[in-house]
């Protein structure tokens, strides 16, 4: 079975000459249909400019990236923002909703920008907001939510149009710790029922211990990875805080 996201020797720089600086270097990895994979590490190591190159919100400067057959790494703006639009999903730290919406609005949008059917839009809405327990709050507006329910509702326009992998960057940054774990449980039984292919970016050893597999990255390198398998989720977070930990410096420069 073919990969549903293969990343071959993907650097990024910035900078010329003497002034260059390396982000990311001779990173390659697969991630495969239906895996819910954590990206790790400590302030500076390149998280943040992985994810962004992988998401397509920046390009990187040599290798290939494969979402199924597609190399996005070489497909030109125009057709680039197509894929985007249609395969698919990001959830970030800030929300970035519609405050002139109301969290129906905010949730069907990218349906409507692709011209879906009415009634086949107003059935997703109804099964997502369920999913993510917003479903008395479709009427209301951003303004009139929580940050935990801003982020549900994020959640639920990023995973509305069925993509093929969601992208989440520090989704839990902004939350308390009840509202973190609701998103988290609820985007890990997405991941358990339906399959959904996750890559999450985040600081918080906790919220990586809803992964199944977490890649650590050092000086924009990949370091390490660690997988689940059996272990609950309570021993996977311990996991996780040893790993930290070994990689050097305070352990809560990186949680």
């Amino acid at each position: 079975m073919e990969s549903l996201l293969l990343v071959k020797d993907v650097e990024k720089k910035y900078g010329k000459d003497a002034n260059t600086f390396k982000a990311l270097e001779h990173i390659s990895f697969e991630i495969d249909h239906g895996e819910f994979v954590g990206i790790m590490g400590p302030s500076g190591a390149g998280k943040s400019t992985l994810l962004n190159v992988l998401a397509t919100i920046d390009t990187p400067t040599t290798g290939d990236i494969y979402i199924g057959k597609d190399n996005i790494a070489k497909m030109k703006e125009e057709k680039l923002a197509d894929f985007r639009r249609d395969h698919l999903g990001f959830i970030f730290q800030d929300y970035n909703l519609l405050d002139s919406l109301t969290v129906r609005e905010n949730i069907l949008l990218p349906l409507a920008i692709a011209k879906i059917k009415p009634e086949e839009i107003a059935k997703r809405v109804d099964e997502i907001a369920g999913t993510f327990g917003i479903s008395d709050l479709l009427n209301k507006y951003p303004y009139q939510i929580s940050g935990g329910q801003k982020q549900r509702t994020a959640a639920s326009r990023a995973l509305i149009s069925n993509p093929k992998i969601i992208f989440a960057d520090e989704p839990t940054g902004a939350l308390d710790s009840k509202s973190a774990t609701d998103l988290l449980e609820s985007m890990s039984s997405l991941n358990e029922k339906h399959e959904t292919t996750i890559m999450m970016v985040t600081h918080d050893a906790y919220a990586a211990s809803f992964c199944r597999r977490i890649l650590f990255i050092k000086d924009g390198r990949l370091s390490k990875e660690i997988f689940r398998g059996s272990k609950t989720r309570k021993e996977f977070f311990q996991m996780i805080l040893d790993e930290l930990a070994q990689m050097g410096g305070d352990v809560n420069d990186v949680i």
